[in-house]
């Protein structure tokens, strides 16, 4: 029988079916030349393993054979689309699977198959593509692989040629035409017809302007990588037909004027297309040794996949009708690594031993109302805004609520309430240490704050708080994950009466299916917080990295407890652009698995409420959580704070005044999570606490001076 016998034009797979094409796959398979490849049973185990799950008519696509003449092989492949699911599979959040869609519309032509090898198939692995039209004349030379990721095998072979078999290696299925003869003006209209984009990579310069200006009156765009500092060139005639060919850089001359100028003579058009003063110094230093040293003009395969890259992001912006602008750009590899940016910065591990970790007092501090007053200073706040304006006179401390502190989680100054109430406890802790417990005042607000609290120093001796003011000094943020060791009854016991104390009341949830209920609300709510642009910047705003220029609020980073991998994590989480993805694409549930785990790892959950819903309610709710948390300080029961974005609204309107997108779930989540904590309708949640066993804080919070303004 004769054998089959590869022929050196064939650029195209042959795709079979057991059905309908029994007697080739025989004939095949009887010639012991002609190797069979069956990934079958992997490719559908793959398919099935795919997330979310391949629909029906994919999975049930018939498999096929696809034959490759030059490689003398038959390889086992899914059906047309569900190869095309599972091959670019990886491509999806990159780019959507509608934008996927949309890409597989486009039919793009390329021109000059050397630096056009790597631009036809870098668009045809991202799948950007429905169709590929490929022209060259020329054959591959060896001296071409330094930069077409060919292969000795293939020297000889037209360039299109070459470039169209590896592309139908990764993918049978696309269309790919083949121009064996190049581009010329009798072949021009053909190879643009039905064209949305053309790249032209050719070194010919009557062509370059033959091309475009027949683009131009098609309203093609053009496209162009020159491998010297990753210099992009694009053309949107479809955006403006009147636009001058190759950005008028070489006046009015026109294709036939050009083919008939010598080489010599055509030098001057072609350093003003390559930009001559723009060239790397050993790209220009090398066009003068052309014709001398040098054969011909170089090209490296790193500048030429970097045009790829280029190209490919070009056509998938005019794609899908994002900006892109006519111009040229340039993508320069080598100044960019001369600007090479140390993540580590001016910051080293060393730092650490430089906070001042027992900032607990006020070293300035004299006078009891200054001692008074920082103590006050060391309450708990979100973020750790400290949004408190303190102000002393020699029988009285003055603290109040300062507007401009406040954020869009502090729903009407609520949770701005709730820490100058715990500020007002240790305030009257350390006025009782100092024997000069007194009472404390509220006093209406005004034009310059929402609510003020007088502690009055007066002569009076409070055992019970005195007692208290070690621990408060000590008191602090632990967010390690928990040991999973339960809290005893004793402790339990304790917490509770500290929060009825100071007229609140605590609801400990210890059950771990109740947790689990109250980590998947909570995750669901952080979620909201990372996928909502205000909410997501005003949390991040609140961080402080090392040598940070102004460390003495917010949150230090090196408190969230956080290993080096989820350091890194958290540099992508406060990029706005990311969050704006994955909120346009629904996803993002992995938003709040740090809080779930967290949750999980706990002892307990704590709900601090009070009766009421003014803002001196939400005061007394601050000082019964700051009493919990004292009191937990002295059980070594490690406390984390845990504020739910739904936490300080009231309503619907309040709810969609803080997410508009996401009102109606935080809706549902404050529902569930009242119910679940056994909320009455007339309190108030104060704060959610978050208790374990775990290890002492890597460090602590620091903390205004008194001296030192409130934000502005």
């Amino acid at each position: 029988m004769a054998r089959f016998v590869a022929d050196p034009t064939v650029h195209t797979a042959t795709v079979l079916t057991d059905t309908e094409d029994h007697d080739v796959l025989a004939r095949l398979r009887s010639d012991s030349g002609i190797d069979f490849v069956d990934r079958a049973a992997e490719l559908h185990l793959a398919l099935a393993e795919l997330r979310p799950p391949a629909e029906a008519d994919l999975t049930s696509e018939p498999t096929r054979w696809a034959y490759f003449p030059w490689r003398r092989t038959v390889v086992s492949v899914l059906g047309p689309r569900a190869h095309r699911r599972l091959r670019l599979d990886r491509n999806r959040n990159l780019i959507s699977a509608g934008e996927q869609q949309r890409l597989g519309r486009l039919r793009v032509g390329v021109i000059g198959l050397s630096v056009g090898h790597a631009v036809a198939h870098t668009l045809a692995a991202q799948g950007v593509c429905g169709e590929l039209r490929l022209a060259d004349f020329d054959a591959l030379e060896v001296s071409n692989l330094n930069r077409v990721p060919a292969s000795l095998m293939d020297v000889g072979v037209n360039k299109a040629v070459v470039a169209a078999r590896r592309i139908a290696e990764l993918d049978p299925y696309l269309p790919v035409q083949v121009m064996t003869e190049g581009v010329t003006p009798d072949t021009v209209e053909t190879f643009l017809d039905g064209l949305d984009v053309v790249v032209e990579e050719c070194d010919s310069l009557d062509v370059k302007v033959l091309v475009r200006e027949h683009a131009r009156a098609r309203l093609i765009p053009v496209l162009m990588a020159t491998s010297d500092r990753g210099l992009l060139d694009i053309e949107r005639f479809d955006v403006d037909a009147s636009r001058p060919l190759l950005h008028g850089l070489l006046g009015d001359i026109d294709s036939a004027a050009l083919s008939g100028l010598t080489s010599k003579d055509k030098v001057p058009y072609v350093l003003r297309i390559l930009d001559a003063n723009a060239l790397s110094p050993r790209m220009a230093a090398s066009l003068v040794e052309v014709g001398t040293s040098l054969t011909t003009w170089p090209q490296l395969a790193g500048e030429v996949a970097l045009g790829a890259t280029a190209v490919t992001e070009a056509v998938r912006r005019i794609g899908l009708g994002e900006p892109l602008s006519s111009g040229r750009v340039r993508i320069d590899a080598t100044a960019l690594l001369d600007r090479v940016e140390d993540p580590l910065g001016s910051s080293t591990v060393d730092d650490i031993d430089d906070i001042d970790d027992d900032a607990a007092t006020d070293p300035q501090a004299h006078s009891v109302a200054e001692k008074v007053a920082a103590a006050a200073v060391r309450a708990p706040s979100g973020g750790n805004s400290q949004p408190w304006h303190i102000e002393l006179q020699p029988d009285a401390v003055h603290l109040w609520v300062v507007p401009e502190a406040t954020t869009a989680m502090d729903v009407a100054y609520r949770g701005s309430a709730v820490a100058l109430g715990a500020a007002v406890l240790n305030a009257r802790i350390a006025a009782a240490a100092h024997q000069r417990a007194g009472d404390v005042r509220l006093e209406r607000g005004d034009e310059r704050t929402p609510l003020r609290a007088v502690v009055q120093l007066g002569q009076s001796v409070d055992a019970d708080l005195a007692r208290l003011y070690p621990a408060m000094l000590c008191r602090q943020t632990n967010r390690h994950h928990g040991s999973g060791t339960p809290i005893g009854a004793a402790e339990v016991d304790a917490l509770t009466a500290a929060a009825q104390a100071e007229g609140g009341r605590l609801t400990m949830l210890t059950d771990a299916r109740d947790i689990a209920e109250a980590a998947e609300i909570l995750a669901a709510t952080d979620r909201i917080r990372y996928l909502t642009p205000r909410l997501h910047s005003e949390m991040f705003s609140e961080l402080r990295w090392p040598g940070d220029p102004a460390p003495d609020s917010g949150i230090d980073v090196r408190t969230l407890e956080l290993g080096a991998t989820d350091m890194v994590k958290l540099d992508i989480l406060r990029r706005s652009e990311v969050m704006a993805n994955l909120a346009r694409w629904e996803a993002g549930s992995a938003l709040g698995d740090d809080t779930y785990d967290r949750l999980r790892s706990s002892a307990a959950l704590g709900v601090v409420t009070v009766t009421g819903r003014t803002l001196p309610d939400y005061l007394r709710g601050g000082s019964a959580t700051e009493a919990v948390w004292i009191a937990a300080e002295e059980h070594r029961v490690a406390t984390h704070p845990m504020s739910p974005v739904f936490l300080y609204a009231h309503d619907e309107h309040e709810l969609a005044e803080l997410s508009p997108a996401f009102a109606g779930q935080l809706g549902e989540l404050r529902r569930r999570f009242r119910a679940l904590a056994g909320t009455a309708a007339e309190e108030s949640e104060a704060l959610v606490l978050r208790f374990s066993i775990a290890p002492r804080p890597s460090m602590r919070s620091r903390r205004r001076r008194l001296s030192s303004p409130a934000p502005a």
